[in-house]
């Protein structure tokens, strides 16, 4: 296993970061852990190498809970002190803050720890951001570090660049970030220039999704096949998604949702040859084609600048618009209806007041495009 850096602590991490979510489900209880190929699994993972642990966003406590205790049993004997953990705090809620004890308490409690590693304040954006930042958030997160009940904090960040500068310059004791990042989002949120802009700044930089959920290793769509049996050095589709990412010397590590022992091994081996900088200039532009292929077959030419928002109805018209385009990007609808429900997307609140449409920049028709986005994502009932 390859190691990196991490940031400016006394520490170097594995590449390849353990994420939960893929952890196999039981036959008899669809969604909730086998716990003993959960164990198998996470064991595995630590004796190969992997020292960073991802217990990912809580997006629904029942099923976290699950998650967390069959994370808490796998560590035990020995495994718990060979690697770091990193718990999400969730921000959705209305007051984030009123709940982090409860929260932090709750995830450690069903881990069987008594510290967080690395805690992560989840989800940021420009909307929820100054929410956080105006509470007591900042001040909660130093009484922990001083009470030893988190190490160091972090923040999973999806938006644009200048946003991301506000949280980074807020608060001087943040360690690490967050950002989904592959091949396919280079200048998307925050991108290319927020590693570099956070990498500058001391911070670790981890990466999530590298392969977007695997829509990047299945479903291949013709244009994209075309151009992958073109390729100059014959890899599988995921060691091309994660040496993309490890290519860069200024990310530490990438957190990949592992589900069976076959990917294991895999994205283990794909580890093992990676090298920062590794990729040859052809290899670069060929890898730039595959983006283009698959950028080629999105419907709604929408860049994400924002400037339609905020909606009246709290509807994340732009995030929408990118749910729909990733249903043909991907070739993947069930895939992003998925996304489109978790996310709460509710397209349906549109009142066609047309505040949208007057503040794009590109003039698009959004009401019109919003209401196609509601008939593809919005399952028939």
């Amino acid at each position: 296993m390859k190691y990196r850096k991490f940031g400016s602590l006394d520490w170097q991490s594995s590449i390849l970061a353990f994420g939960t979510a893929g952890l196999p489900s039981r036959r008899s209880h669809p969604g909730s852990p086998d716990e003993d190929l959960s164990a198998e699994l996470i064991r595995g993972a630590i004796d190969l190498g992997v020292n960073y642990l991802d217990l990912g966003y809580p997006r629904e406590m029942r099923h976290q809970e699950r998650i967390a205790r069959a994370v808490g049993r796998s560590l035990q004997g020995g495994y718990r002190e060979r690697v770091k953990i990193a718990v999400t705090l969730p921000t959705h809620l209305a007051d984030p803050v009123k709940h982090f004890d409860a929260q932090l308490d709750t995830q450690l409690r069903w881990l069987e720890a008594d510290r967080a590693d690395f805690c992560v304040f989840g989800r940021l954006n420009r909307e929820n951001w100054p929410i956080l930042q105006n509470s007591s958030a900042l001040e909660w997160a130093e009484a922990a570090i001083r009470s030893s009940r988190v190490e160091h904090f972090g923040f999973a960040f999806h938006d644009h660049f200048q946003p991301l500068k506000s949280v980074l310059s807020a608060w001087g004791q943040w360690a690490f970030c967050q950002f989904q990042f592959s091949y396919m989002d280079i200048d998307h949120d925050p991108g290319i220039s927020g590693i570099r802009h956070a990498a500058e700044l001391g911070l670790a930089v981890v990466v999530s999704d590298p392969l977007k959920s695997g829509l990047l290793t299945r479903n291949i769509p013709e244009p994209v096949s075309r151009v992958w049996t073109e390729a100059l050095k014959r890899r599988s589709l995921m060691e091309w998604g994660l040496r993309f990412v490890w290519n860069d010397a200024q990310i530490s590590a990438a957190i990949l949702d592992i589900p069976s022992r076959q990917e294991l091994a895999e994205s283990a081996a794909c580890a093992e040859r990676a090298e920062p900088g590794g990729l040859s200039v052809q290899e670069e532009v060929w890898i730039g084609k595959m983006r283009d292929a698959r950028r080629s077959l999105q419907r709604i030419p929408c860049k994400s600048c924002r400037p339609c928002m905020p909606c009246p109805e709290g509807i994340d018209v732009p995030r929408i618009f990118e749910i729909y385009n990733d249903a043909f990007i991907y070739q993947d609808l069930e895939t992003a209806r998925a996304i489109y429900r978790r996310e709460m997307g509710q397209a349906h609140r549109c009142t066609r007041c047309g505040c949208c449409e007057n503040r794009c920049v590109k003039r698009l028709p959004m009401m019109e495009l919003l209401e196609a986005a509601l008939r593809l994502l919005e399952e028939p009932q």
